[in-house]
């Protein structure tokens, strides 16, 4: 997402002011090509806010305008957009559908009530539909799903609506049903008998009418007892229970639309805005007060006239309008110059515009209260996930934090022109700042910088945005293996450096011993020369030569860890002897030793968790088996394992394969260990070895 252009002034409105409408927020989640964007846009021409729905085709939704959204025709952001219905706000979050995005579409379940799980007909039930689902009823939203492209040709909705109840439960029901062949939907909340001419395609509106009562009904004693007895309770009376039920996820109501033909859209318009909760009706996020095991529970109060706190769940830093925070109002009402607190920031800003969005425009508002969503733009302290506040508190309030999927797909950067190594920081900086799931990482060991994504999608948006966005070109390679070497024995060397150039020469001579310390003991460093044969002054040249050749490595160009040199013994001359003399003694002894020490090279093992299903774990299994994997348990669906980092290079995509993108995974360095011997003769064949002094 991007601001508005420098000067751009058309695409900034004026809002007049007045009394604040009453609000709906939504956000449209699930897989990518479900519709989510064609059903927004089809959702802003009903209300009003557009002549006519874009196309994702033709790059001319409100939603995708990003040119890289555009040329792929894949929403890559969450969106946020905002229409009118019935006097009432809605604000519409139109989220990227692809894994590879969830660190731009988990956040927008922060900023809602009701969590629209859309559904492509065609395809049915996805695994980012059943995902985002799992991620709702975690967050305690409400959830609709939301049938779209009920007009395809040879869908079987009926068939899909079972589907839906078996994965996610009887509780899901169907508050209107397509007819005439998908180019219509039928009512059967308020009308409990179909029109005639308008009989739904399967099953029946009464059947469905009495469905829903009866689910809506079971959560009050009395209601039950009335319905028993009356044989129906009409639906004005039930929107109290109706409500409650969707807060403790006992129903769950299912829409069907097109929006390609428009069939259904007015009609989960009229459910939004009768139907879903308001701010004040959905299940209250859950703020914590303090820090760690201090930390008390408390929830907003939807008060426009209480305390500021608002919930910034998005970020995005314009390359020439600067960064723009867009959060969601929880709690009192924000306005033209409030001073507003970041997290526990001591000082405060003023806000000198608030913001309404709609996609990449924006309109200017005099004031943003209890359940609206707005933004501020050129604030630099504003982060994701901050809260703001008007009153510095003494101690910190944050949301409930998202778990996040960890990323684990990496790719190594150098920028292709010379000198661009501090702007590439600073532009990654940026881009870690917008998406959560970005991890940028300075790596000491290899002296490289590599981003860590959710996919190999997601680290190539990330690359054409340095590019396109940035001017930033950069040349890329999978990260290098932080491997090491250590030795396993005990030996001894001796060096001499003799070097006479016709003035005043060079002489010291080094004697030392290398033993194996415990797997990460580090470096230890003993002196044990008697008599002054190596006099105190040159004893920090000894260990400096000693550290050069750690660093350096002996058999396969990787530092060496986990010794023990003792200085034994050595010789010097009153006038020759220098520092460099004993470094370069130091250096050749210190190699000579390792290398009848029975030296090793060992490699990073990871920790990994794989979550999948089904039949699909006897595949994962034997696959990290062939990875040399050490398989460690498997629980309900959760493989343990460890296995060497080297071996899971591109594993994402192998793992995608085995579970038909059921199956994802985390990792944590456990060890190190050996690689095998005939791993550690081809890497010693490969390295060129020293260069000569």
């Amino acid at each position: 997402m991007s601001s508005p252009a420098p000067g751009n002034a058309s695409s900034v409105a004026k809002l007049p002011s007045g009394s604040p409408l009453p609000i709906r927020n939504l956000a449209l989640l699930g897989p990518a090509a479900a519709g989510k964007t064609s059903l927004a846009e089809a959702l802003l021409q009903a209300g009003g806010m557009i002549g006519a729905a874009g196309s994702i085709e033709h790059g001319s939704t409100v939603s995708d305008f990003d040119p890289i959204e555009r040329r792929m025709q894949h929403s890559l952001s969450t969106s946020v957009l905002h229409l009118e219905h019935r006097q009432v706000r809605i604000h519409l979050l139109d989220t990227p559908g692809s894994p590879d995005f969830l660190g731009h579409s988990l956040p927008a379940l922060e900023a809602v009530e009701t969590a629209a799980i859309v559904i492509n007909a065609p395809t049915g039930l996805e695994p980012m539909a059943v995902r985002m689902m799992e991620q709702a009823a975690r967050r305690r939203l409400d959830r609709l799903i939301v049938v779209n492209h009920i007009d395809a040709p040879g869908v079987d909705l009926a068939a899909l609506l079972a589907g839906i109840q078996e994965v996610f439960g009887r509780e899901c029901l169907p508050l209107n049903l397509p007819a005439n062949g998908g180019r219509e939907v039928v009512d059967c909340w308020f009308a409990p008998e179909a029109e005639p001419g308008h009989e739904a395609d399967f099953s029946s509106v009464a059947a469905a009418h009495r469905a829903l009562v009866e689910q809506v009904v079971e959560i009050d004693a009395d209601l039950v007892e009335r319905y028993l007895n009356d044989g129906d309770v009409q639906a004005d009376e039930l929107h109290a229970p109706l409500e409650q039920a969707m807060r403790e996820g006992h129903l769950i109501p299912v829409v069907f639309v097109s929006a390609r033909t428009g069939a259904g859209v007015a009609a989960l318009l009229d459910v939004i805005t009768r139907l879903l909760p308001d701010p004040g009706e959905g299940n209250p996020p859950d703020f914590l007060r303090g820090e760690g095991e201090a930390a008390r529970l408390m929830h907003a109060a939807v008060d426009p006239a209480a305390h500021v706190l608002a919930h910034v769940f998005k970020v995005v830093i314009d390359p020439y309008v600067g960064r723009l925070g867009v959060f969601r109002v929880h709690q009192g009402t924000v306005t033209r110059d409030s001073l507003l607190h970041v997290g526990d920031g001591r000082k405060p800003f003023k806000v000198g515009h608030l913001f309404r969005l709609q996609g990449k425009d924006v309109v200017e508002i005099a004031q943003a209260g209890p359940g609206d969503i707005a933004a501020v733009a050129k604030i630099d302290d504003i982060h994701h996930d901050a809260v703001l506040h008007d009153a510095a508190e003494d101690d910190p309030i944050h949301l409930q934090p998202l778990q996040f999927p960890m990323p684990v797909h990496g790719l190594a950067l150098r920028p292709r022109r010379h000198g661009d190594d501090q702007r590439l920081t600073e532009v990654l900086a940026r881009l870690g700042a917008e998406d959560p799931c970005l991890r940028i990482e300075q790596v000491p060991d290899t002296h490289e910088t590599v981003v860590y994504g959710l996919g190999e999608l997601h680290l190539r948006v990330m690359l054409e945005r340095l590019r396109e966005t940035y001017r930033v070109e950069v040349d890329t390679a999978p990260p290098r293996i932080a491997y090491r070497e250590t030795v396993t024995g005990t030996a001894q060397a001796q060096y001499r450096h003799k070097k006479q150039t016709g003035g005043a020469g060079q002489f010291g001579e080094v004697h030392l011993q290398v033993d194996p310390l415990p797997r990460g003991a580090g470096f230890e460093f003993v002196d044990v020369v008697k008599g002054g044969a190596i006099p105190g002054q040159y004893m920090p040249a000894v260990e400096k030569g000693v550290r050069l050749a750690m660093a350096q490595g002996v058999i396969s160009g990787h530092p060496v860890v986990d010794v023990r040199v003792t200085v034994l013994d050595g010789k010097h001359h009153s006038v020759d002897s220098k520092e460099i003399a004993f470094i370069t003694a130091a250096r050749k002894a210190f190699i000579a030793a390792v290398r009848e020490a029975r030296p090793v090279v060992l490699e990073p093992i990871a920790e990994v968790e794989i979550t999948a299903a089904g039949p699909g774990i006897g595949d994962i299994t034997g696959d990290l088996a062939s990875r040399r994997g050490e398989v460690r348990g498997t629980d309900q669906g959760v493989i343990r394992a460890l296995v060497p980092l080297s071996e899971l290079t591109g594993y994402q995509i192998r793992l995608h394969a085995l579970t038909r993108g059921h199956g994802s995974y985390r990792l944590a360095l456990s060890h190190y260990d050996a690689v095998p011997a005939t791993v550690q003769a081809e890497m010693v064949k490969r390295w060129d070895g020293h260069p000569e002094d």
